[in-house]
């Protein structure tokens, strides 16, 4: 297993507090070769501050092509809250129903955020708004019909596509029928596989089928369809995405800090049980320092064969194949 130790940073996106990157934090970045992080809102209080901080850290991972993410989906979910970065939310277009209005905006944010460094926006948010208690979501959905949903879906990722950044479908399988924010606890919905089929399942088949490079889990139990949480869960990942939606991407997890995560455990064991479920990349958010605790787990655990060396091997193809993506989109 040593053959994957100094990469094994590739499979990690993890975050930092502050506009500054933190020494420590870019020291451990170049020690180990992270492969991502993500920006939040006070990371980002100019353009001046957020170029100087992802060249930093694209230095310090060694690449002019790492993955840097950020949540930028309109509405009250914007990171930079700034004109051309900041749009409408995903409830006001939907309830216009002008979707070339929304392609439009999205195209000149997306743009932006492309001039800016990221690579990565963690949107279009593929859930259906179910229930109006669900305060996670509020303003966040497109809208309660699927099908209307799939159509903002895949506009919002062929749009990202052509600015060339990456899009990530979230929250897998659905978040929509919680009334539990993730962030917080973990949720639980009654959702079997033919209500997933019928509803759930739309929109991330639209946004697969338009290309989107990356599918975000929730922390999220849904007891019908597998008695681990989602982020734990082999089922979820590897028959849902993988063979229901025949996602081959990478797909990632959401914010393994978040209180929705503690069923796995501690942070190590959260990050240990996400990947062996099959998830390729494993986010956390800017309290690095725990993070990293979490990675030198991560590394114990392939040293001692917890971790089989064909899933390492199976997430850097993965992964490494998306990195090609962006550098063939970097240099033209």
């Amino acid at each position: 297993m040593r053959e994957f130790t100094r990469q094994l940073g590739q499979l990690f996106i993890i975050g930092y507090p502050g506009p500054t990157p933190p020494a420590p934090w870019l020291a451990f970045v170049r020690e180990e070769r992270l492969g991502g992080t993500i920006l939040f809102a006070d990371n980002c209080p100019d353009y001046d501050t957020v170029r100087s901080a992802i060249d930093q850290f694209r230095t310090a991972a060694g690449t002019e092509t790492p993955f840097v993410a950020i949540d930028q989906e309109g509405g009250r979910v914007s990171r930079i809250t700034t004109y051309p970065a900041r749009i409408n939310a995903a409830a006001d277009y939907g309830r216009e129903g002008n979707v070339e209005h929304f392609r439009e905006d999205y195209r000149r944010s997306v743009g932006y955020l492309a001039t800016l460094g990221f690579t990565v926006n963690l949107a279009p948010v593929a859930d259906i708004e179910l229930r109006s208690d669900n305060s996670c979501l509020d303003g966040r959905c497109f809208g309660t019909d699927p099908e209307m949903v799939a159509m903002f879906v895949r506009t919002a990722v062929e749009t990202a596509r052509g600015s060339g950044m990456l899009s990530c479908l979230k929250h897998f399988p659905g978040l929509g029928a919680a009334t539990i924010d993730p962030h917080r606890a973990t949720p639980e919905v009654d959702l079997d596989l033919l209500v997933w089929e019928q509803r759930e399942r739309v929109p991330f088949a639209a946004g697969v089928a338009a290309g989107a490079e990356l599918v975000m889990t929730t922390h999220l139990s849904t007891p019908a369809l597998d008695k681990t949480i989602a982020t734990g869960s082999s089922y979820i990942v590897n028959d849902l995405i993988r063979k229901h939606l025949g996602f081959e991407g990478p797909v990632i997890t959401d914010d393994l800090s978040m209180d929705g995560a503690a069923p796995l455990g501690t942070l190590g064991e959260r990050a240990i049980a996400a990947f062996n479920a099959g998830h390729d990349l494993l986010l956390f958010g800017q309290d690095y320092e725990p993070a990293m605790a979490a990675y030198d787990a991560f590394v114990d655990a392939v040293d001692r064969g917890e971790i089989s060396a064909e899933r390492v091997r199976r997430a850097l193809q993965r992964v490494q194949g998306l990195r090609f993506r962006l550098q063939r989109q970097f240099v033209r």
